[in-house]
């Protein structure tokens, strides 16, 4: 989704931006996130993002087997900064909006900030191919991605729009099926950290046939 803001490298962004940690949610460059926003922290995040005019947040997934000196759980240290695109009010308190990821960054610091959701330094430099559209995804083996994908669906029951998955780009193909894959956190950080576009669809293509033996021999009901 093309966005108002032409974001061309990392120095046009923030060093602090406002993060949302949240397991199992990974944004990834130019792919598309659904959120629904009820918590009061996360609405005045969203109100600040809209004041300050960048509308960013950085997804982040929090790192459950660390903990700050406050309980609240640490963070791992990759994340990815989304702009908010789309929103709307629910009428019962709610924001219904949606993230498009710009980069990927990584956590310098997280600072002492005043506000109720979380604040971190960031560096984007490190992921600078980020903001190079379809970098590398001639590298992808694109059947290799379309097998793993057939054969989850076959396990699991489930159907796709096979139209739109052939006219998909290769990197649109493969951070939609990354950020959609049911995968755990530690799966899902793989694939955020991964350096390019080629590993990540081996990683995603790993996991993928690693959870399908494992059915195979186990007779566990497919995922759902």
């Amino acid at each position: 989704m093309p966005i108002n803001s032409d974001y061309r490298g990392p120095g046009e962004l923030p060093e602090v931006i406002p993060v949302f940690p949240l397991p199992g949610a990974l944004l990834l460059p130019r792919g598309q996130m659904p959120l629904n926003i009820f918590e009061p922290r996360y609405l005045a995040m969203v109100d600040d993002a809209f004041r300050d005019g960048h509308r960013l947040i950085g997804m982040i997934q929090p790192d459950a087997a660390h903990s700050r000196q406050n309980n609240e759980p640490a963070l791992f240290h990759v994340g990815c900064v989304g702009r908010i695109t789309q929103l709307a009010e629910s009428g019962d308190g709610r924001y219904i909006l949606e993230l498009t990821g710009i980069s990927r960054f990584k956590v310098v610091e997280e600072i002492k900030a005043l506000t109720p959701y979380r604040q971190c330094k960031v560096d984007f430099f490190a992921f600078i191919d980020d903001f190079t559209a379809r970098k590398g995804e001639e590298e992808v083996d694109r059947a290799a991605l379309l097998s793993a994908l057939t054969a989850f669906l076959k396990v699991n029951n489930l159907k796709v729009d096979w139209e739109g998955v052939e006219s998909a780009p290769n990197e649109a193909l493969v951070n939609a099926l990354a950020m959609m894959s049911p995968y755990g956190v530690a799966e899902k950080q793989a694939m955020l950290e991964a350096p390019d576009l080629k590993t990540r669809a081996e990683i995603l293509i790993a996991v993928t046939e690693m959870d399908l033996a494992k059915k195979r021999t186990s007779g566990d009901p497919p995922l759902q």
